[in-house]
């Protein structure tokens, strides 16, 4: 077992109309913010909510809502130039990962005075102060919120990096079920299966230990009670489960690391801009078969959770029904269940299998791969 090291931070805020107390917990830490938001929130209407709240408390911000499909090192260069003309003092991210990603960059580097932005990312660590971050996570999952890293793509490139930040950025995540009640069916669906392969890529990781295994459970019990839509008993609100579910998804996933199917979608969405949430649920149920043979026993414990299995089936026969579990799923909620089906070409995909194994995360699979290893399965997927 892997050691075992905890520590507390940030302050989590989970609840309904919670974003209804950002002004108040904003004021806190300072009086002028840059509100990095999803440019979907003022379709939503979710937007002028969090602003009101800011406004009662007479908290000075402004809106940096110029996000591209992928962002990136000159996004956040613009942010940072205007941040630094407002001379703010903190950062609040609404949004979903990639909103949150850059609100976390620009909290991070905005002390940095001694080095150029290209060079934190050449290194791939931001060592300066960081800004007060408050994150507000408009979808259920977030795997990087409460981590000391930044997925952002580097504009020279075109590629991801993995940026390492200091431990003390986030002074705050609220999550609010409210927000998340926006999301359309398909769209909730499609994140709810990539939560539960949070928690699953958690619950089989090498990092795994008993206390990251006791919150992966409690992750994939609340997803499997937000999923039963016959359960008389159940009397809590679908997106409120769903929240739950993704928070403490987040926070197993923080205490070990993403999985093979998390890798790769964070490959593939910044060339390819597709939905890392439909990549992940494409890819899942293949990782499940590929992992039965290494972690069967830990996949049964979830099939038992999930109660896709009779009690006394083997550990195998429970694998394989959580396997099949995720493609029912899949198929009632009619998403894509093939690569293929993505609009993506094996090319695309061997590339992205090429960029996954030059990120850490390689090394703390359920099993020892390569890129190869990788396209390998890929393959069966596509």
């Amino acid at each position: 077992m892997s050691d075992f090291t905890f520590r507390i931070s940030p302050n989590i805020v989970l609840g309904s109309y919670t974003t209804t107390r950002l002004g108040s917990f904003a004021s806190e830490y300072g009086s002028k913010y840059i509100l990095v938001a999803d440019p979907i929130l003022k379709e939503s209407g979710n937007l002028e909510k969090i602003t009101q709240s800011l406004k009662d408390n007479n908290v000075e911000f402004f809106i940096f809502d110029d996000l591209s499909k992928s962002v990136d090192s000159q996004v956040l260069s613009r942010a940072l130039a205007l941040s630094k003309e407002s001379h703010i003092h903190g950062v609040i991210g609404a949004g979903g990962g990639k909103t949150l990603s850059l609100a976390r960059m620009l909290a991070a580097v905005f002390n940095n005075e001694s080095q150029d932005l290209y060079s934190v990312f050449d290194s791939c660590e931001s060592k300066s102060e960081p800004l007060p971050l408050i994150a507000l996570p408009t979808t259920m999952r977030e795997a990087f919120v409460f981590t000391d890293k930044v997925p952002i793509v580097d504009a020279r490139t075109s590629k991801l990096k993995i940026i390492k930040v200091p431990s003390s950025l986030s002074k705050l995540v609220i999550f609010d079920p409210n927000i998340v009640s926006t999301l359309s069916d398909n769209q909730l669906e499609s994140m709810t299966i990539e939560t539960l392969c949070l928690a699953t890529e958690s619950y089989i990781s090498q990092k795994a230990n008993f206390f990251s295994d006791m919150i992966a459970e409690k992750a994939i019990e609340l997803l499997s009670l937000a999923n039963a839509e016959e359960d008389s008993s159940v009397t809590t609100p679908k997106e409120e489960l769903v929240v739950q579910g993704g928070c403490m998804a987040s926070l197993a996933v923080a205490l070990t690391s993403l999985g093979t199917a998390s890798l790769l979608s964070l490959c593939v969405n910044p060339k390819q801009k597709i939905s890392r949430s439909l990549v992940t649920s494409v890819l899942f149920p293949y990782v499940i078969e590929d992992c039965s043979k290494y972690k069967v026993a830990k996949l049964a414990k979830i099939a038992r959770i999930l109660k896709t299995c009779a009690d006394d089936a083997s550990d195998e026969d429970a694998a394989q029904s959580f396997a099949t579990y995720v493609r029912q799923r899949i198929a009632k909620a009619n998403l894509p269940a093939r690569l293929k089906d993505l609009g993506l070409t094996i090319e695309q995909m061997a590339l992205a299998s090429e960029d996954a194994a030059k990120l850490d995360f390689i090394n703390t699979l359920p099993r020892s791969m390569t890129s190869d290893d990788l396209f390998a399965l890929i393959k069966t997927a596509y």
